[in-house]
């Protein structure tokens, strides 16, 4: 099983980051080939200084290295660092319908709050195919809010099938009925419905462009000072408190044990604690989870030439899974002469 998904180097990673995709990264690596990559590329959506982009690239690497993730195992490498993945996404632009891309939710959203609506940002599903299908994945960890776009890589992967692959059947992509399986294959999604949407300090969807997350790797005080300014309500102490009200309960609920979950519906059903308590065991929590990856994050920093080697190491590896298929695409479409 090819395992491929990414995290864009445009801000610090968060819980919403970690509870909706890179947890199941690292849970992944054992399971299958896994490839995870940095995605600047589409970071330059919202990041217009280099510098700046390189320096949260290798932050977003060293995040990665320090929850877990084992570049002997898996495949970590920067998005950019694969130009077969650009020259993939202009072939699948030029077969892409514009009302597919016109139906996108996340361009509406972000461009309803006020992000810039230029082509990468329309165009972002395409660039997000072409990650995909360039390495032939049989699965996509994703959070609930990327499911569209999974589903739209499928529909992509399609159109080119039934156009430059003779007798493609979509009924049998595989090929397992006639023996002409599809140059890309469609990959399937893989989310935690429990911890697919994260909610944010106030209340929405945890997002780095909402200014509204809880980092993982910021220093103590901020962190917990980010954590006692989650939205409550003027619900009295001694009253119940409803669970839906503020993002408290469900971020507790990413944190606690079966058992204490118990506890904690209890004492929302009951009442007799004020939402200052909640969060103060929510930062203690969260203290509690991390605390082994804070530590090791600040070790391997120590030592950025051994994150540049996994960088490298990854695109080399990478490029090699890229090649194969690049050039079916490549002959498929006339780009190329056919190999003889």
């Amino acid at each position: 099983m090819r395992i491929i998904s990414g995290v864009q180097s445009s801000g610090k990673l968060h819980l919403g980051n970690y509870f909706g995709a890179i947890k199941q990264f690292i849970e992944l690596q054992h399971q299958g080939e896994a490839f995870y990559f940095i995605a600047n590329l589409h970071a330059l959506t919202t990041v217009r200084e280099g510098a700046r982009l390189r320096d949260l690239t290798h932050a977003v690497a060293l995040d990665f290295l320090a929850l877990g993730l084992d570049p002997e195992k898996a495949t970590l490498f920067r998005q950019s660092d694969v130009p077969e993945v650009t020259e993939l996404f202009w072939i699948l632009s030029a077969l892409t319908p514009l009302g597919l891309l016109e139906r996108a939710h996340s361009f509406k959203d972000k461009t309803a709050r006020g992000i810039t609506a230029d082509l990468g940002l329309f165009s972002y599903p395409v660039l997000m195919a072409a990650d995909i299908l360039i390495y032939g994945a049989d699965v996509v960890p994703v959070g609930r809010d990327q499911v569209q776009h999974l589903e739209m890589t499928r529909d992509i992967a399609t159109k080119f099938n039934l156009a430059f692959v003779p007798g493609w059947d979509a009924k049998d992509p595989a090929g397992l009925k006639n023996g002409l399986p599809g140059i890309l294959k469609l990959p399937r999604a893989m989310v935690q419905d429990a911890s697919a949407a994260v909610p944010g300090i106030d209340g929405q969807k945890m997002s780095k462009s909402y200014g509204n997350a809880i980092d993982l790797f910021d220093a103590d005080a901020p962190t917990k000072k980010r954590i006692m300014s989650i939205k409550s309500d003027s619900t009295a102490l001694e009253a119940p408190k409803d669970r839906d009200a503020t993002p408290i309960h469900a971020l507790l609920k990413l944190f606690a044990s079966p058992a204490d979950m118990n506890e904690i519906d209890r004492s929302f059903d009951e009442g007799g604690r004020g939402w200052g308590h909640y969060k103060q065991q929510l930062a203690e929590l969260f203290f509690a989870t991390f605390s082994e990856a804070r530590k090791r994050r600040i070790e391997l920093a120590a030592d950025g030439a051994f994150v540049e080697r996994v960088l490298a190491n990854g695109a080399h590896r990478a490029r090699a899974a890229a090649a194969p298929i690049m050039m079916q695409v490549r002959e498929a479409t006339g780009i190329v002469a056919a190999t003889r």
